[in-house]
């Protein structure tokens, strides 16, 4: 039952039905069928046209579109995609974090390093030598100390978070199998949409001589031997509520009124 399901549109795919409409439209002499664009119809009342018959169009790509609806939903109801993506957003986090301290700690160590040597190595030429100085120096060996292992652990850190990015980038790259897929069914779709809905529907609203203006007209009016105007294949154009160009209302009889050359005798 393709035709009641996927006849119409969701509400996020509809404008991609008026894109491609717009594309057949613009790309039309570059298409079979469509190069009398303009000479019997113009772009505008096909557009109309193929507009008020959106669910017979979208209805020839019925099941690629199902196919397309499907495979979106999976992926959007997809549990484990969600969990993937936010083990990704907790390892951008931790290697943020890491690379903070491998950076400030060295330095942080290294600039107490040299202010306390410094200020100890200047206490020192001052006399008397206060006797804080050799604990400032100190200190500041111990910062010199702190600021090589600082370095190591830096290292290590990045490493660590090299490897564990590595980890990330191969589990990113299986996840765009489903991307991919969804991709996939949403190029189907259009292209079916494209080539056995819309421009189909074009072809056959130019097909024919009565589909346009100065089309003669049948009737008692009629020139003699005039052809009679095309009638599109039953099922392709439905009755769009569309007046075309050529269209004769028919006759209606008036009640007779009388001229004044109709007075009582």
């Amino acid at each position: 039952m393709h035709m009641t399901s996927a006849s119409h549109l969701l509400t996020e795919d509809r404008p991609e039905f008026h894109r491609l409409l717009d594309e057949a439209l613009r790309t039309a002499h570059e298409r079979p069928g469509l190069t009398t664009l303009g000479e019997r119809l113009n772009a505008e009342q096909l557009r109309t046209m193929a507009l008020n018959a959106q669910a017979l169009l979208t209805a020839a790509a019925a099941t690629e579109y199902d196919h397309y609806v499907k495979v979106r939903e999976q992926l959007r109801e997809d549990p484990l995609a969600a969990g993937a993506e936010e083990d990704d957003g907790d390892g951008d986090t931790g290697a943020g974090v890491i690379a903070v301290i491998a950076v400030l700690a060295p330095v942080l160590a290294g600039t107490a390093m040299l202010i306390f040597l410094l200020v100890g190595y200047v206490l020192k030429l001052v006399e008397p030598e206060p006797a804080f100085a050799d604990t400032l120096l100190t200190a500041g060996w111990v910062f010199g100390g702190l600021t090589v292992v600082s370095l190591l652990l830096a290292a290590v850190g990045l490493l660590v978070a090299a490897v564990r990015n590595s980890a990330t980038e191969v589990v990113a790259q299986r996840g765009d199998a489903v991307p991919d897929e969804v991709s996939r069914a949403r190029d189907a779709w259009r292209r079916a949409l494209l080539e056995q809905g819309i421009v189909p529907f074009l072809q056959d609203a130019l097909a024919g001589p009565g589909a346009g203006p100065g089309v003669p007209a049948t009737g008692p009016g009629a020139a003699p031997g005039a052809p009679a105007p095309h009638t599109p294949r039953a099922g392709r154009i439905p009755d769009l509520g569309y007046t075309r160009p050529g269209y004769t209302a028919p006759d209606f009889t008036s009640p007779d009124v009388e001229g004044p050359q109709d007075g009582p005798r």
